[in-house]
């Protein structure tokens, strides 16, 4: 039989629901992409750099920020290529 009929895995777009996941909630896309450990440090990382930012934590607010921000650009984008790469 021809495997013309066959959809490919491989290529497009298998890397968007991780990245929509961390976008929505940095770790998330770790985790849908099996990485427990990584899921877990991204998440303590951004919730302690949100509480700060909102001022739980007083006088690193501005610092808090740029570490949040970074965090979650990193999970994105770590979601997004790893869930690329291992599809």
């Amino acid at each position: 039989m021809s495997n013309a009929l066959i959809k490919s895995s491989g290529g497009g777009g298998s890397g968007i629901v991780p990245a929509v996941c961390s976008a929505f909630l940095p770790g998330v896309g770790q985790l849908v992409n099996g990485e427990t450990d990584k899921a877990i440090g991204v998440f303590v990382v951004s919730t302690i750099a949100g509480l700060g930012f909102i001022g739980a934590i007083p006088l690193i607010g501005p610092v808090a920020a740029l570490v949040g921000g970074a965090t979650w650009l990193y999970a994105v984008g770590d979601a997004y290529v790893t869930g690329r790469r291992k599809r």
